[in-house]
């Protein structure tokens, strides 16, 4: 009996929160589903892959590839035809707003559970304005908990139409490597120290938060220092102190391995904190408060109960001075010893479940499915007020001046000209060339039908116009690669 499919739709937000956590998800269905990841994060064929989970690449509309209008619906198409392609029974989408195009996709396919995976924990920003409407567009909505939730104070906080689980994880005790076998894989030396430190680099203020992080841990002695990707400001400069030396691992997932670090100096995001206190890894958080995330209350609330330590983010004295404490072993067990008495984080394994069973047809009544619908009419009949029709005539106006603009100075053939590239390869060494620039990059399905392929030719030649395809493998020549780019 074949297995059901589930496909896990992730938005591309500040980090790869949304796919990380989608991953943890489609970790725990493995093995008794299909789960498919269908992302917008550019990291998300190294991550499937990671996880052996199948996966397909599309371009967000951030890279700016087509207009909004024909990225809605090139993501409804997209999705509607990886839903015929694969049965899929359900569709779970985990991030801020839920995009016109998954809406869209569900009222072609009434039959699929749409699910929004939902996290909390965010801040008083106007996009919690339309989380009422927003989560009557959904079939459910589920928040994956959060150990800090005491302190949550967003607009997501108490909603009724939400099913609040426990928090969700990619750690896996049973899974995790021990501190041994984990330093040996990544090559670090097993009698001296190691500090994780895990903040992103490239902007100023994240370069003096790292600058700071390196002169707090700079009397730790022996310390080997672990980072993702080089140091090094925007102009190319290295931000390590004189006699230290990093190490750069490139590794997915961590979770795995953080066995092998003393401690660790990150960004409290959903999905960091809700790794290192399983790990046991005594942390300093230092928060990001990009995007919607409340990490400062996350961070605060998780020092407050001894679980971690916490440093303010404009202070670059704080962040030096709680970078040293680490190397305090007494502090350091006192952490672990916190971190210990955690209940297990089983939200992952709650939610696969849930799908699971929505998954099987008897489960899911069809009435339910149209109330939602009835539901979406009567707000959408609400919402189209005079305003709406004042906005809708400017926009069309505005669009015909655009027209008329265009064909006065249309662009030039070389600009309209170009290839699609379409491939299904699991590389992410090779994809990463296309995936991070701003290429007519077409990902496919592994193993994909001759119909779906031809499916997903007629969807770029809607969204991009007449242009020729190009197929890349794994095998492909580098001077063809290099031919297809240009």
């Amino acid at each position: 009996m074949s297995r059901p499919t589930v496909i896990m739709v992730t938005s591309n937000g500040v980090g790869a929160g949304h796919l990380i956590r989608a991953s943890a998800i489609a970790r725990e269905l493995h093995p008794h589903a299909r789960p498919i990841i269908f992302s917008m994060a550019y990291s998300v064929v190294e991550v499937a892959r990671a996880l052996n989970l199948e996966c397909e690449y599309v371009p967000g509309r951030d890279k700016g590839l087509m207009l909004r209008k024909k990225w809605d619906q090139y993501l409804r198409d997209r999705l509607v035809a990886l839903i015929d392609e694969t049965g899929a029974s359900v569709v779970t989408f985990d991030g801020v707003v839920p995009y016109p195009g998954i809406v869209a996709a569900k009222f072609q396919r009434p039959h699929i559970n749409l699910v929004w995976i939902r996290r909390g924990m965010w801040q008083k920003k106007p996009q919690g304005v339309l989380l009422g409407l927003q989560s009557k567009l959904m079939d459910y909505v589920i928040e994956p908990g959060d150990v800090a939730s005491p302190a949550d104070t967003g607009p997501t906080k108490d909603r009724k139409e939400a099913l609040v689980v426990e928090p969700v994880t990619l750690y896996r005790r049973e899974q995790a490597l021990d501190k041994v076998e984990a330093r040996k894989f990544l090559g670090l030396d097993l009698h001296k120290p190691a500090v994780l430190v895990q903040m992103g680099v490239g902007d100023s203020d994240l370069d003096a938060r790292v600058s700071a992080v390196f002169r707090g841990l700079s009397s730790w002695k022996d310390l080997q220092i672990v980072m993702a990707r080089k140091p090094m400001n925007k102009d190319g400069e290295s931000l390590v102190p004189d006699g230290m030396s990093v190490k750069i691992v490139r590794h997915f997932p961590l979770a795995d391995v953080l066995s092998a670090f003393d401690a660790a100096v990150c960004a409290a995001g959903y999905n960091s904190v809700h790794e290192v206190i399983p790990a046991g890894l005594p942390t300093l958080f230092i928060p990001n408060n990009r995007g919607t995330d409340d990490q400062r209350a996350r961070a605060r609330y998780c020092a407050e109960i001894g679980l971690t330590l916490y440093a303010e983010t404009e202070s670059l004295e704080d962040i030096e001075h709680q970078s040293a404490k680490l190397s305090f072993a007494t502090l350091r067990s006192n952490l672990i010893d916190q971190c210990n008495s955690v209940s297990t984080f089983s939200g992952a394994k709650k939610i696969a479940t849930l799908l699971l069973a929505l998954t099987n047809e008897s489960y899911t009544a069809l009435v339910n499915n149209r109330v939602h619908y009835q539901r979406i009419i009567a707000f959408a009949a609400f919402l189209r007020g005079p305003r709406f029709y004042a906005k809708r005539a400017i926009n069309s106006i505005l669009r015909a001046l655009a027209i008329g603009f265009r064909t006065l100075f249309p662009h030039s053939r070389k600009e309209e000209a170009g290839e699609v590239i379409f491939s299904d390869s699991t590389n992410h060494t090779m994809l990463d060339r296309y995936i991070r620039n701003s290429e007519r990059f077409e990902h496919l399905l592994k193993g994909a039908s001759e119909n779906y392929v031809k499916q997903r030719q007629a969807i770029a030649h809607r969204a991009y116009g007449e242009l020729e395809f190009a197929d890349v493998t794994d095998n492909t020549p580098i001077e063809t690669l290099l031919r297809f780019a240009s």
